[in-house]
């Protein structure tokens, strides 16, 4: 049984900052069921076209991306300290090699069809509004490129629009 309460939206209000240094899942699941998850630190939240947002990027290579790409909808799900371990092998592994959330021992569960996990602290459900692969020549700081994507494997940007909280 789940212990989550729904949160209204209008009186979320995420620390972006404080999140620097912690680590969430985004988790999508493709029309046959399947669900994959990955590791994630950067993003933030917002307002964009007068609706609550999140953004997240997530590099082209990754296995999550197929399937967020194939989601109208996908989760993010923040953790409490204890589960570091299982967030670091999460963003080590590919779920393409093995069943990489029954290794880490996470516990999926779906709300209105969207896959998030039981040991989250907080579950924040969102809803595909824009994506855009961002692109060298939009950078005005080219250290970055160098410093982060010396692959030049640029992320793709999603802004998604927050539709449900749920939090313990």
């Amino acid at each position: 049984m789940s212990h989550f309460k729904e949160v209204n939206i209008k009186d979320f209000t995420p620390d972006s900052f404080g999140l620097k240094n912690k680590w969430m899942l985004i988790t999508a699941a493709k029309a046959d069921g399947t669900v994959n998850t990955m590791t994630a630190s950067w993003g933030g939240f917002g307002v964009m076209w007068n609706k609550e947002v999140a953004f997240v990027v997530i590099r082209p290579q990754r296995y999550t991306r197929e399937f967020v790409e194939n989601a109208e909808s996908f989760s993010l799900t923040f953790f409490d300290k204890e589960y570091l371990k299982e967030l670091g092998y999460l963003g080590k592994v590919s779920g393409r090699d093995e069943d990489k959330i029954a290794k880490a021992g996470f516990t999926t569960a779906l709300e209105n069809g969207i896959p998030y996990f039981e040991e989250a602290e907080t579950a924040m459900f969102v809803k595909k509004l824009f994506v855009q692969r961002i692109e060298e020549e939009a950078f005005l700081d080219k250290d970055i490129i160098g410093k982060w994507y010396p692959e030049k494997d640029f992320h793709y940007l999603y802004i998604a629009e927050v539709t449900n909280i749920l939090q313990k």
